[in-house]
C-alpha cells in the first residue's frame, strides 16, 4: 500500500473511532491554567476592596458567581499559557476534516475570546446565565449540539468522567493518578502529556525563591559587627529571625507573582516563572500562601519573640504595599526596595537585642538604593528591540536610562564615602583591636559596586544583582576579603 493510501486508511480509522466531532475543554486542558482562579486574582490586583465581595457573590451559586466575575474581568488571550500538544491534536483533527468545538464551564465571553484568538474552533459551548456547563450539564449540551453523533472529548478532570464514558474516544490531558483506570471499561483512551519539564514539586520549591533567601543573611550583620556571635541566646534569636524572614519573604514573592501575572507573561524571562508559565496552578499558589501564613503563625507562637514577630508582620505589610502600589511608582519603588534591605538589618538588631549603628543604616541605605537602581537599569538595558519602550508594570522607559544610571552610581559612591567616614570614626576605635585593617574593606566595596555597574552596562547582569552575586565567583572572593578584614581588625 502506498504511503498516501496508508495515511488515508489511518485517517479513516481515526474518524471511525473518534467520530466527526472533537470537543475540547479549556481550563487545565487547552490551557495550563484555570480562568476562574485567574479571574479572582486579576480582581484582587485591579480592585482589592471589591475582592472582599467574592464570598457574597458565591451565595448566588457557582454559575452566578462566574457571570458576575466575567462582567468585571476580561482576559487578553494572547497572554495565556496554552498546551502545545493539545493545539497539535486540534490541528490534526481539522486536517482530517473534523469539526472542533471549544466546550468549557468558563463564562462565554472568556471562552469566545480564546476561540477568536486561536481561530481553530467551529463553535463554542460555555456557561451562560444560570447554567454552569460542567459534568452532566456539559454532556447534555454536547449531545444536543452534535445530535447524538459519535464524538471525541478532550479534558482533564474527574468531573469529565460522564462525558468520556458517553464518547467514542476519551482523550485525557495530563491525567491525575487513577483517572484513566476510572474509565475502564469504556471507550478507547488517549493520553496527552506535557513535554518533559519541571515537576509540580520542583515548581513549588522554585516559587518559594530559595535563592533570594541569601538577602535574609543581613539579619546576622548587627550581631557580627557588634562582635556578640559567641552569645548563644542572641545567635539563636537571629537564626529564628532568619527562618521567619524566609517564610514571610516567600509568601510575599508568591503574592507578588500572582498580582503581577499579566506583566510576567509579557516579560522575556519572567514568563517562565512557575505561575506565569502554568506549571504551578494559581489555586496551588493561593494555598501555598495560606500554608506559609500558617508556618509563620507556628514560628511566632513558639520561637519568635513579640518584637521580632511584629517586625516580620510589618515587613509583610511593606512587601504587599510594594506589590500593590509602590512597584508602579517612579523612584518610590527603588526607595522601597532599598528600605526592605535595611529593614532586614533592623529586624536582626531587634531579634538579637543589638543596637544598630547609625553609620550602618546610612551606609546600607545608599548601597541598597544603588543595587535597586542597577536592577531597574539592567531591566531597561535588556528590553527587547521592539515597539515597547517601557518595562511592563513599571514606571520606567528606555529614555530614563541615563538618569537611572547617574542616580545609581552616585548612591554607590555615597555608600563608599559613608563607609570611609565610619572607618575613621571613634566608634570603630572603641569596637576593634586594630581598626586600621578595616580600611581594607573600602577598596573591596568600591571594586564590587563598580564592577556590578560595569556588568550591567555590558548587559551581563540579570535583572536582580543578588542573583548575579550568588552566581559570581568574584563576588564570593570579595565577600571573603570583607570577612577577613573585619576578623583581622577584631582579633589582631
Amino acid at each position: 500500500m502506498r504511503d498516501s493510501d496508508a495515511q488515508a486508511a489511518q485517517t479513516g480509522e481515526d474518524e471511525s473511532i473518534s467520530g466527526a466531532w472533537l470537543f475540547v475543554d479549556l481550563d487545565q486542558s487547552l490551557l495550563r491554567t484555570d480562568l476562574l482562579w485567574e479571574g479572582m486574582v486579576t480582581l484582587l490586583r485591579s480592585s482589592p476592596f471589591q475582592w472582599l465581595a467574592l464570598p457574597f457573590w458565591l451565595l448566588g451559586g457557582r454559575a452566578s458567581f462566574k457571570q458576575r466575575l466575567a462582567r468585571v474581568i476580561s482576559f487578553d488571550p494572547t497572554d495565556l499559557p496554552y498546551r502545545s500538544r493539545v493545539l497539535d491534536h486540534i490541528q490534526s483533527a481539522r486536517s482530517q476534516g473534523r469539526k472542533v468545538v471549544l466546550a468549557s464551564a468558563s463564562p462565554r465571553v472568556w471562552v469566545q475570546a480564546v476561540s477568536d484568538h486561536l481561530g481553530c474552533f467551529d463553535a463554542v459551548l460555555a456557561s451562560e446565565g444560570d447554567q454552569n456547563l460542567k459534568g452532566k450539564e456539559k454532556l447534555d449540551a454536547i449531545l444536543s449540539f452534535c445530535g447524538g453523533d459519535p464524538f471525541e472529548y478532550v479534558g482533564d478532570s474527574s468531573a469529565d468522567i460522564p462525558i468520556w464514558k458517553a464518547s467514542s474516544k476519551a482523550t485525557l490531558v495530563c491525567p491525575r493518578p487513577g483517572l484513566e483506570k476510572a474509565l475502564s471499561p469504556g471507550p478507547p483512551v488517549k493520553v496527552i502529556s506535557d513535554p518533559p519539564g519541571e515537576s509540580r514539586a520542583g515548581a513549588l520549591l522554585r516559587e518559594l525563591r530559595p535563592v533570594q533567601w541569601v538577602k535574609n543573611v543581613l539579619v546576622f550583620v548587627p550581631l557580627l559587627l557588634a562582635q556578640d556571635w559567641g552569645d548563644a541566646w542572641r545567635l539563636m534569636a537571629a537564626i529564628w529571625a532568619f527562618v521567619g524572614f524566609c517564610v514571610v519573604a516567600s509568601a510575599g514573592y508568591v503574592v507578588n507573582d500572582l498580582i503581577d501575572l499579566k506583566n510576567d507573561r509579557a516579560h522575556a524571562e519572567k514568563r517562565f516563572r512557575p505561575i506565569a508559565s502554568g506549571v504551578l496552578p494559581v489555586s496551588w499558589a493561593i494555598f501555598l500562601v495560606v500554608a506559609l501564613g500558617a508556618a509563620f503563625a507556628v514560628l511566632a507562637n513558639f520561637w519568635l519573640g513579640p518584637a521580632t514577630t511584629g517586625m516580620l508582620a510589618f515587613y509583610l505589610v511593606l512587601t504587599l504595599s510594594y506589590s500593590f502600589y509602590f512597584k508602579k511608582r517612579l523612584l518610590l519603588d527603588t526607595l522601597m526596595l532599598a528600605g526592605l534591605y535595611g529593614y532586614r538589618l533592623a529586624t536582626g538588631g531587634v531579634a538579637s537585642d543589638v543596637v544598630i549603628s547609625p553609620w550602618l543604616l546610612v551606609f546600607s541605605s545608599f548601597l541598597f538604593l544603588s543595587l535597586a537602581l542597577v536592577k531597574r537599569y539592567s531591566e531597561l538595558r535588556l528590553l527587547p528591540d521592539s515597539h515597547d519602550e517601557e518595562i511592563k508594570g513599571r514606571a520606567y522607559t528606555r529614555s530614563d536610562l541615563p538618569g537611572v544610571q547617574g542616580l545609581g552610581q552616585a548612591c554607590g559612591m555615597m555608600s563608599i564615602l559613608v563607609l570611609c567616614l565610619y572607618v575613621g570614626s571613634e566608634d570603630v576605635a572603641r569596637l576593634y583591636e586594630t581598626p586600621l585593617f578595616l580600611w581594607g574593606i573600602v577598596p573591596v566595596m568600591f571594586y564590587w559596586i563598580s564592577r556590578v555597574w560595569m556588568m550591567a552596562w555590558r548587559d551581563q547582569l540579570p535583572g536582580d544583582p543578588v542573583l548575579f552575586a550568588v552566581r559570581d565567583r568574584v563576588s564570593y572572593v570579595c565577600g571573603a576579603c570583607l570577612v577577613g578584614f573585619v576578623a583581622l581588625a577584631a582579633f589582631l
